[in-house]
């Protein structure tokens, strides 16, 4: 079995970055749209702190699991996340796929 990662949506909150955040040079290289695939395995070109979030649901997934919070997902093998960058968020929808 493998879980399907989609990037589904980026945001952007300009004016707390404006407020809060330290100028940075770099900062997420992922588009809506992109897909990657694991097996348990963190695929390259996902950032680690992305990785770090999506991986306990992953990882549930990858064990036959699901039905997260009793009924969350209308597809119970699916779960709708977001990284924990509060001043870019990107949501992802993982996804559990029979080989």
């Amino acid at each position: 079995m493998e879980v399907k990662i989609t990037v589904m949506r980026k945001a952007d909150y300009a004016d707390l970055r404006e407020r809060y955040e330290n100028p940075i040079e770099h900062t997420c290289d992922l588009s809506e749209g992109q897909v990657f695939t694991t097996r348990g395995e963190r695929p390259p070109g996902l950032c680690e702190s992305a990785w770090e979030t999506l991986l306990p649901f992953i990882r549930v997934l990858l064990d036959g699991g699901g039905n997260f919070y009793d009924g969350w997902m209308k597809n119970e093998k699916s779960a709708m996340l977001s990284c924990n960058d509060g001043f870019r968020p990107v949501s992802f929808l993982i996804e559990a796929k029979e080989d």
